[in-house]
C-alpha cells in the first residue's frame, strides 16, 4: 500500500476554489494531455454524493483503461473522496481538502492506493508508477495556479463532456 500526499498553495478563494473542484467535468483540465483523458458520463455541473463518472485513460504499457470512480464523503466547501470502483489499481482512494491559508488557499491531496500483480507490481510501481503520479501532481499544481490564479479570466467549468488527445 503506498500513500501520496501532495498541498498546493493558490492565491486565490475559497469559493473560486470550490466551485473549481465540486465540477467532476474540470478534471480535465488538470489532467496531462498524454493521459488522453476522456470523461464518458454526462455530468452535472456539481459533484452529488454517490455519484459515479466513468472515464477512459491513457496509461503507458497498459494502453487505455476504463475507470469508474464513486464521488462521497462530501463536505460542501471543505473536501470529497472519490473512490476508484474499477480501474488499473487494486485500491485508490483520493481525499480532496481546501482550507483557507494565509490569504490564499491550501489544495490538499492525499491518495491511498495499492497496485496489482505482486511483486512485479511493486518493481513496477518503484520504476514508473510512483514517478508518473508525482509528475502528474506537479502538473495539477501548475494547472490550478494557472486556471485559478489571480489573473485567471478562464470559465471555471469544462464543458460536460470533452475528449482531450
Amino acid at each position: 500500500m503506498y500513500t501520496l500526499y501532495k498541498e498546493t498553495l493558490v492565491e486565490t478563494t475559497m469559493e473560486k476554489a470550490w466551485d473549481f473542484i465540486r465540477s467532476p467535468a474540470n478534471l480535465n483540465l488538470i489532467t496531462p494531455d498524454d493521459m488522453a483523458f476522456e470523461i464518458i458520463t454526462d455530468l452535472p455541473d456539481e459533484m452529488t454524493e454517490g455519484m459515479l463518472v466513468q472515464y477512459n485513460v491513457q496509461l503507458p504499457l497498459l494502453g487505455k483503461q476504463p475507470w469508474l470512480s464513486e464521488l462521497k464523503h462530501i463536505v460542501p466547501g471543505k473536501s470529497f473522496v472519490d473512490e476508484q470502483k474499477v480501474g488499473p489499481y487494486k485500491l485508490w482512494y483520493h481525499y480532496h481538502e481546501i482550507r483557507p491559508e494565509k490569504g490564499r488557499v491550501l489544495f490538499i491531496d492525499r491518495v491511498t492506493y495499492e497496485v496489482p500483480f505482486g511483486l512485479l507490481g511493486k518493481l513496477v510501481h518503484a520504476l514508473f508508477i510512483g514517478k508518473t503520479l508525482e509528475r502528474i501532481f506537479k502538473f495539477r499544481e501548475t494547472r490550478f495556479n494557472d486556471l485559478l490564479g489571480p489573473e485567471t479570466i478562464v470559465p471555471l467549468h469544462a464543458e460536460k463532456k470533452v475528449h482531450l488527445r
